[in-house]
């Protein structure tokens, strides 16, 4: 918006922590927002939506396994941009036990738990702030922040970067403007006159911008782009933006700090770019996964076709990293069925067994990865 023929996205105000001085940005309301783009912003933002609805209309008609495959990879990149990282295989393996792997591992299986759950809910109804607390619940579930912190809006100051807001790169609203913002925020999520690009680019740099948790900000801020996308173009999986972010971090923090100063175009055109590219990305990730499949199934052609094994290969997208408990599970085949099923595809090279310690205590379960799709998807967000 403008006042007085400055463009601008809100005003530093003064604060005190301990008792010295500090600025905080108080960004300004959603609800008075200009959408003023030009004809190449929303020209960006048209392509971008319908490279997104392009990979919804060519996912094949089994593309659940695929789904929770891209979600994983959105999921474990959105936590590497925060310096969260973990092997993928770890990741997978939590998902299923998280007490198999290391603790880092598990933080990052959270990210994909929490942008499954608000994918899921997209279509069900309007944001709410219950949404986002649960979202934020669900993330923190292995994170060290304090039980009470979990699930609500922050009740402190936040900062990032330096030891306090007096020294801080970036010092969001104090806690007591939150919950207005929040408010706003949640207003102009559940507004349908806003393309829905632009809708999600706006929305992630606010609630950056707000910071309303004491951690974890930045992953539901990406969670929350995940949810307006599916929720606004109907899409069957949102873009993983987070993959092409990690890439440039230096692009992303350029963009909020744009948005934050007013100059919302650039922002809108860079974070439209990124859905695109993200997008066609995921269409030449589906195919090489389709390939790698379909090599597979060549490779155990002697197989009777109702083979544990058989079936153990379509499950591999779904679950690339497997115990003979998960498979007997998931199959719904007897333990001994199982262990025979995860042996055949490890002889044939399609299975290879991992070294986990575990975190827990008695002998781990025995696990094993399919390697060439766990590098398949790692080269790819990477």
């Amino acid at each position: 918006m403008r006042r007085g023929g400055r463009a601008v996205g809100g005003h530093e105000i003064e604060i005190t922590w301990n008792g010295r001085p500090a600025r905080a940005w108080l960004p300004d309301l959603l609800a008075d927002l200009s959408l003023d783009l030009t004809s190449d912003d929303v020209r960006q933002t048209e392509r971008a939506a319908a490279a997104v609805v392009r990979v919804s209309d060519r996912l094949p008609a089994t593309w659940e396994p695929l789904g929770r495959l891209l979600l994983r990879a959105e999921g474990v990149a959105s936590s590497s941009v925060e310096g969260l990282r973990s092997p993928l295989a770890e990741v997978v393996a939590a998902e299923v036990d998280d007490k198999a792997v290391p603790s880092s591992a598990a933080w990052v299986a959270d990210n994909l738990e929490a942008t499954a759950e608000a994918v899921a809910s997209a279509p069900q109804g309007p944001l709410t702030h219950d949404h986002l607390h649960r979202w934020h619940r669900r993330l923190m579930v292995h994170s060290h922040l304090p039980e009470e912190a979990r699930g609500r809006f922050r009740s402190a100051p936040g900062w990032i970067g330096g030891s306090s807001p007096t020294h801080a790169v970036f010092v969001p609203p104090p806690p007591e403007h939150v919950g207005p913002l929040m408010d706003d925020l949640v207003g102009f999520a559940n507004r349908t006159d806003v393309d829905a690009v632009t809708q999600a680019a706006v929305l992630h740099a606010q609630f950056e911008t707000v910071h309303p948790y004491g951690d974890g900000n930045g992953r539901i801020g990406r969670v929350l782009v995940a949810w307006t996308i599916v929720r606004r173009t109907g899409a069957t999986l949102p873009p993983p933006v987070s993959v092409l972010i990690a890439r440039d971090p230096g692009g992303y923090l350029s963009g909020l700090y744009q948005f934050r100063v007013g100059q919302l175009g650039r922002w809108v055109r860079w974070f439209a770019d990124v859905v695109e590219r993200s997008s066609r990305s995921t269409l030449t990730l589906v195919d090489d996964i389709g390939a790698l499949v379909e090599t597979w199934t060549g490779q155990l052609a002697d197989l009777r076709a109702d083979a544990a094994a058989r079936a153990l290969v379509a499950l591999l997208p779904e679950h690339p990293v497997v115990s003979a408990a998960s498979v007997a599970a998931r199959l719904g085949v007897s333990n001994p069925t199982a262990r025979s099923a995860v042996a055949t595809l490890a002889a044939r090279g399609i299975l290879r067994e991992l070294d986990f310690k575990g975190a827990g205590r008695g002998r781990p379960p025995a696990w094993f990865a399919a390697d060439q799709l766990l590098d398949l998807v790692s080269r790819w967000a990477g």
